[in-house]
């Protein structure tokens, strides 16, 4: 009896399998855009998190006497102007981008989602004052926002993801408050407040559940935007300090000296972000055209 259930269970586990396989082939013939930007992603979280795997040195090695090299088979990318390895400094700058976007992104959200959801669900002046700070922070572009943030707290890798999430805050609050004015009149809201069931729980519960899907849609495109203005910050030198490998203190160093003598040196760094947040924009697209109901068939 008991190798029955355990071939069943196989059996089912293997069903589930490949239903999943059958479902994404599905949605990679349906969205081949956001297919191709989901590869990017995922080529970027796995570069990040096996660095110290495909870097064939230390970032932070240098060489004298490979000072400025030449893509070779000995250095792939060239070397910078200290000699060190350009392959080992891209590959690790993407932990460092992925740690900022990851970080940036989920403290924004949680702040954003806590203030929107309250905003959205209690109204009064809560409401009336926290969009009227919302308004002066959108007001400034996220670029500006984070130069701010970043001017007052200083360059380092903590205060650069606090920067970014600040900056994030008031887009997601704004949607969350958007779907939670929509849900808070909806009879499972209150029917449940007719059993005795508390505001926070039935917020919590309840409403925040059902605004899942188009945070997500912006969690991805606000990825992307995290990556990008951690790259501005540091090419103006208050984000990511050395001897961290970003790849916006690369351009940074090499951009007004060596575009010239040693293209390279700005080619490489400009790619990695360029795909990275291509990739990430590609993703968010066609996540929101899945989530979409009105794409559904």
């Amino acid at each position: 009896m008991a190798i029955l259930d355990h071939d069943a269970a196989l059996a089912r586990a293997g069903a589930n399998v490949t239903g999943l396989w059958s479902q994404a082939a599905f949605l990679a013939r349906r969205y081949p855009l956001g297919a191709v930007g989901g590869l990017i992603v995922v080529a970027f979280v796995l570069t990040a998190a096996f660095a110290n795997v495909i870097a064939p040195v230390d970032p932070l090695s240098t060489n004298s006497r490979a000072s400025l090299a030449a893509p070779s088979s000995t250095f792939w990318l060239g070397a910078d102007f200290m000699g060190r390895d350009m392959f080992s400094r891209i590959v690790y700058g993407a932990r460092i981008s992925l740690a900022v976007a990851v970080g940036a992104t989920a403290l924004g959200f949680l702040i954003g989602i806590a203030i929107g959801l309250a905003s959205g669900f209690l109204g009064g002046w809560f409401d009336l004052a926290t969009q009227r700070l919302m308004d002066i922070l959108q007001a400034l572009p996220l670029l500006v926002l984070a130069l701010v943030m970043a001017a007052s707290l200083g360059p380092s890798l903590e205060n650069t993801i606090i920067a970014i999430a600040v900056a994030l805050v008031p887009n997601v609050a704004r949607v969350v408050r958007s779907s939670t004015l929509s849900l808070r009149e909806q009879p499972f809201v209150e029917a449940a407040r007719a059993v005795g069931m508390g505001e926070v729980r039935i917020a919590v519960r309840h409403v925040l559940p059902n605004t899942m899907a188009p945070l997500i849609v912006l969690a991805t495109a606000q990825l992307g935007s995290a990556i990008l203005t951690e790259a501005s910050l540091s090419f103006l030198g208050l984000g990511i300090p050395e001897p961290y490998p970003s790849w916006g203190r690369m351009l940074s160093e090499s951009a007004a000296e060596y575009v010239r003598t040693a293209p390279w040196l700005v080619i490489f760094p400009g790619v990695a972000i360029s795909l990275t947040v291509f990739g990430t924009n590609l993703l968010g697209d066609a996540l929101r055209d899945i989530f979409d109901p009105r794409e559904r068939t």
